[in-house]
């Protein structure tokens, strides 16, 4: 059976909309309210990170929504991406009605709400579709669904940059796109919703119960605090400890782009010498290739084009093999997975609140200055070291925690 005909291509179409609704609204979002409306970095954080308080209650509960809904998943997940796609409008194409502070808020809550409801509902869906697919579907499905989130990311990143060169509203043609992604992505898996018997699920003891899932959960924590910590402060290294202003689009183009073409052929090694032995692998190359950034200054851009094509390579394989990795286990403790992935949507935004709530009040406090202003050399170092150093640490962690997993199925 051809991937065609599983429907595969389909699976990638919803993780690049799912995608281009996570991790580019990290990198975009902060700035500009920062650049348009003077919203302070320190209050931006602040707001990111009670947004994933919110989600201490909400996403597990939106797990079991989605458990209670997967008869009705068709549905449930137009009207998600609905809400997603028009938060997704107002948050960049509307003017604030009243507080700039308070609507990045609320069109953010939507934004997540719906994202973390539909995340649940598709890898859910897509345990029980890799189950009926023949030999190793769960990492043959990983490699489809994350090639298509990683190129949704390289999409969402640099379409706001690009649209700049020709509209005076970049950011509201990326949001109108969006729009656009949402319907063409939720029509190509309109009968997806209906392929499988779906179980009842054994609910959040199973999953917390299970020793492998929890440590799973918890290298998921650790390995994607990197990605969330590089990708918040991504535009300012690039603008101030490199001076390189005007090279963000096409360096993150770069950076995800190697991601996404790398992806397959992790997943192809991972069948073969299997997935927990060569993400080690890939884990420990991340640390070398992105460790350089530590060492950049200002002018030294074509070494950080180095940096970028090698650790996004690298890349591709966190974003295929874990998730591969947690829906197998998942497929063998609670085969519905929507409360499995419940947790797994709360580990994976989490992170990326934590480093805006953590980071980006330090490096206000220091004195960094974005746009025309100048910084202190003693923020832009702080600026490298957290941009470079703490992922590489947080890496050495998540490395630590999947060597002590004794056994994790690969298929």
């Amino acid at each position: 059976m051809t991937a065609r005909s599983q429907r595969l291509p389909s699976y990638a179409l919803f993780a690049a909309l799912l995608s281009a609704a996570g991790l580019p609204i990290y990198i975009h979002a902060p700035k500009f309210f920062v650049d348009e409306y003077g919203v302070s970095l320190a209050a931006l954080g602040a707001v990111l990170f009670g947004l994933r308080l919110l989600d201490v209650v909400q996403d597990p509960l939106l797990g079991r929504l989605s458990e209670a809904l997967r008869h009705q998943r068709g549905l449930a997940v137009g009207i998600a991406a609905a809400i997603m796609a028009i938060a997704m409008f107002g948050l960049f194409a509307v003017n604030p009605l009243g507080s700039p502070l308070i609507w990045f808020g609320a069109m953010l809550t939507l934004v997540f709400s719906a994202f973390s409801f539909l995340t649940i509902c598709f890898y859910a869906q897509g345990v029980a579709k890799a189950d009926l697919m023949p030999g190793k579907g769960h990492l043959e499905l990983a490699r489809w669904r994350e090639t298509g989130a990683l190129l949704g990311i390289c999409v969402a990143s640099v379409t706001p940059v690009g649209l700049g060169i020709w509209l005076d509203a970049p950011f509201a043609g990326f949001a109108a796109g969006f729009i656009v992604l949402a319907l063409a992505a939720v029509w190509s898996m309109r009968g997806e919703w209906r392929d499988a018997d779906l179980p009842t699920s054994t609910g959040f003891a199973t999953v917390l119960r299970d020793p492998i899932a929890r440590t799973l959960l918890l290298i998921a924590l650790f390995n994607a605090a990197p990605v969330a910590v590089s990708s918040t402060l991504f535009l300012f290294y690039v603008e101030i400890a490199l001076e390189a202003p005007g090279f963000e689009g096409p360096l993150l183009l770069l950076f995800f782009l190697s991601a996404a073409v790398a992806a397959p052929f992790w997943g192809l090694v991972a069948e073969r010498f299997g997935g927990k032995r060569v993400l080690l692998l890939a884990m420990v190359l991340g640390i070398a290739a992105f460790g350089g950034a530590l060492f950049l200054g200002p002018g030294d851009v074509w070494l950080f084009v180095i940096v970028c094509a090698a650790s996004g390579a690298v890349l591709g394989a966190d974003m295929t093999l874990l998730p591969a990795l947690f829906a197998t286990r998942m497929a063998k403790i609670s085969p519905s997975a929507a409360i499995g992935f419940g947790l797994w949507s709360f580990v994976s935004k989490f992170t990326l609140a934590l480093a805006a709530v953590a980071l980006l009040p330090l490096l206000e406090g220091a004195g960094l200055q974005s746009g025309s202003g100048k910084s202190p050399q003693e923020a832009v170092q702080l600026l490298i070291w957290l941009y470079a150093g703490v992922p590489c640490m947080l890496k050495l962690i998540a490395i630590a925690l999947l060597g002590s997993v004794k056994e994790i199925g690969d298929s």
